[in-house]
């Protein structure tokens, strides 16, 4: 290097460095805070005093603070809806509505499939209680266990044992097929009673499901033997309807002509023509009133009980299946025209002699103040209207506001039902889904997935096992079914309120039954009575229309000026400041780090490679060969020499003197100007 570029290397190594090139933090610190816009900053390095200087580090770090909770609230109500309410009148489309008769099938044509099994339900009943289905009801201790099973051995309590446990024994049971007591492997799990009884039993009914290999067993006890031998009928009568074709089973269910007596809507006569059939599995033939496969919606345009549903439906008590429903009388759900009727979860079930009347609401409310109708229960011997209080129709704000989905498009679940998305839609076809996975068949309440058959004795001995275990798992949320399917953005309900009154009256009885016999005497071939007939009403209270929708409380507009409000209120800061910001703290600070750490390692790496090959020192060292005097390129100035350190070694070797001719001063000229001379002195 020449000897003019080392100096200006020294007197920029010498000079001081500020800015983003400054060599530590304190230095690029002090740098910003005197060329900052922010005047808090540049007030904590020029004040004197350091009473006011703490002080104005206070000041500009609560301003900081500050500004980081107003910035967080901002956000945070950027996730937030407003919600608005609009009500006007209009003429309404009136909902779908879906009618099932709570026993599914007809007891005479259904019972030859189920002769067996009614068989051996009745034993068990002899066997556990001391009487049958038509005998007294007192139960007889005496009579042995052993005797009540004769001739053929049963069928249905070999695949699923009946036992009893007495009271404080868990791993000893009674059997009903031998009478005999016998150990009992596998957890025991209780199920709720529906039946409330005054005192404790002292026995406990229940039965024994195990898996393909039978290494792996549980018994479901029920505190009463209702729910036992119901919970036990129900498994095998699923297992044999699943076996029959569906057009069979619709055949054997009940027809809209023999279900709906009488139709008026909107007070005009309707017959069965109007209504759409719907099979299913657990109810039979249902009818969907205003369905979407009709040509034209109904609407209603008026509001009030005459111009709403009103139909009398014939329930048919004697061809009621003893063991498999325990109540009379038909459900009804209001829906969506292009919703799946879940029937057996929202249903409102309808007694006969009773008129049920169902007023509705429309209005249009946010997703999160959705009210799911209850199930209702109606009293038999009176006449009960059930009037929806509300229609529930939501439109929810999606992403970023909410995790709703619009048609369920985006969820990782396939709808296996002929219906718009919903979340119960998406958790049954989970459950569904996995359970073919799982137990390699279809459970028979829902719908078949794709390429399933429904669980059955022949082709799946064990699927019951299978089948308890996983309805388990998805009550404990082990399936993953909850955290999968999300709620729909927009979605319709009615919330129904219920009023009764007795029907017919007792005056008109008498008239009244014998022109509705007279009426149907082509299809009912009896004389009706009023626990054969119910009455339901279904209409709209009124024609106010009150929507509820959401809107975003902030846009990202209003949410960037709040933050440069938030800003400059407390910092005197703009978008630059903030700019400024990140490029000092974060990119030219790390920059700095990162340079203090590569000096370190260079310095490091660079000892390490010249510690081994130190030169020894010569036997004779001159003049300028001395090891002290190697410190730099440049030879060393007087008062640098007087700071040497002695040379390492016993004999300093010597340095000649200068000459000292050298030091005499010649003139520069040989004549010297006559006006220059000095003059002699005297």
């Amino acid at each position: 290097m020449a000897p003019g570029e080392k100096i200006k290397a020294k007197i920029k190594k010498n000079l001081p460095v500020t800015g983003p090139q400054a060599p530590t933090l304190r230095e690029l610190m002090r740098w910003y805070c005197l060329n900052t816009n922010t005047h808090g900053c540049r007030r904590i390095v020029v004040s004197r005093g350091r009473l006011r200087r703490l002080l104005w580090i206070l000041f500009t770090l609560t301003a900081v603070a500050l500004i980081f909770w107003q910035c967080a609230l901002l956000v945070l109500s950027f996730y937030t809806v407003s919600v608005s309410i609009k009500v006007h009148f209009q003429k309404l489309d009136f909902p779908a509505v879906t009618v099932c008769n709570i026993n599914p099938y007809k007891y005479s044509a259904v019972r030859p499939l189920l002769a067996d099994l009614e068989q051996e339900t009745r034993a068990a009943l002899k066997t556990l209680y001391g009487f049958s289905e038509l005998e007294s009801r007192q139960r007889r201790e005496a009579e042995p266990w052993s005797s009540t099973w004769e001739g053929a051995q049963p069928r249905f309590l070999n695949l699923i044992p009946l036992m009893a446990f007495r009271e404080g024994e868990t791993r000893r049971a009674t059997d009903f097929l031998t009478g005999r007591k016998r150990k009992v492997s596998g957890k025991i799990i209780h199920k709720a009673s529906d039946v409330v009884h005054a005192q404790e039993s002292k026995e406990v009914v229940g039965f024994q499901l195990c898996s393909n290999d039978t290494s792996n067993c549980a018994v479901y006890t029920f505190s009463s033997g209702v729910n036992a031998i119901q919970e036990w009928y129900k498994l095998h009568y699923m297992n044999i309807m699943a076996q029959v074709p569906l057009e069979k089973k619709i055949n054997m269910s009940y027809s809209a002509q023999e279900l709906l007596v009488t139709c008026f809507f909107d007070g005009v006569s309707c017959d069965a023509r109007n209504f759409t059939l719907f099979h299913h599995p657990m109810y039979g033939n249902c009818y969907t009133f205003n369905n979407k496969e009709n040509e034209t919606i109904h609407s209603t345009s008026m509001g009030g009980s005459e111009y709403g549903l009103q139909v009398i439906l014939y329930i048919n008590e004697e061809e009621y299946n003893p063991f498999l429903v325990s109540s009379t009388g038909a459900k009804v759900i209001v829906h969506r025209q292009d919703e799946y009727p879940f029937i057996e979860d929202v249903g409102t079930e309808v007694e006969t002699a009773m008129a049920t009347s169902i007023g509705m609401h429309l209005v249009v409310v946010p997703l999160g103040s959705q009210v799911e109708a209850s199930r209702k229960q109606l009293r038999p011997g009176l006449v009960g209207s059930i009037t929806p209080d509300s229609e529930t129709e939501s439109f929810k704000l999606g992403e970023p506001y909410s995790q709703c989905t619009e048609d369920g498009s985006d969820v990782p679940i396939k709808n296996i039902y002929n219906a718009v998305y919903s979340l119960q839609i998406c958790l049954h076809s989970c459950f569904q889904t996995k359970m073919v996975e799982r137990c390699g068949c279809a459970q028979y309440s829902q719908p078949l997935p794709p390429a399933a058959n429904y669980c059955n004795y022949q082709q799946h001995p064990n699927w019951m096992y299978c089948y308890y275990e996983l309805h388990q798992a998805f009550v404990r949320e082990q399936l993953g079914c909850q955290s999968v399917c999300r709620e729909a953005c927009s979605f319709k309900e009615w919330t129904l309120t219920t009023s009764l009154a007795q029907w017919p009256s007792v005056v008109s009885e008498k008239w009244l039954l014998r022109v509705l016999t007279w009426d149907q005497g082509q299809q009912i071939k009896k004389k009706l009575n009023k626990t054969d007939l119910a009455k339901l009403l279904i209409f709209y209270k009124d024609l106010n229309q009150r929507s509820i929708m959401e809107s975003p409380a902030n846009s990202v507009e209003m949410l960037l000026s709040n933050f440069g409000g938030q800003l400059g209120l407390w910092m005197s800061c703009s978008v630059v400041c903030v700019i400024e910001i990140i490029e000092v703290f974060f990119i030219d600070s790390l920059s700095i780090v990162a340079r203090q750490q590569w000096q370190k390692t260079r310095k490091w790496w660079s000892q390490k490679r010249q510690a081994p090959s130190v030169p020894q020192a010569a036997h004779g060292h001159r003049g300028r060969d001395n090891p002290v005097l190697d410190l730099d390129d440049d030879p060393p100035t007087f008062t640098s020499a007087l700071r040497l350190p002695p040379a390492p070694g016993a004999q300093v070797p010597g340095t000649p003197p200068p000459t000292y001719n050298t030091l005499r001063l010649e003139r520069a000229f040989s004549d010297q100007l006559t006006d220059t001379q000095v003059p002699a002195e005297s």
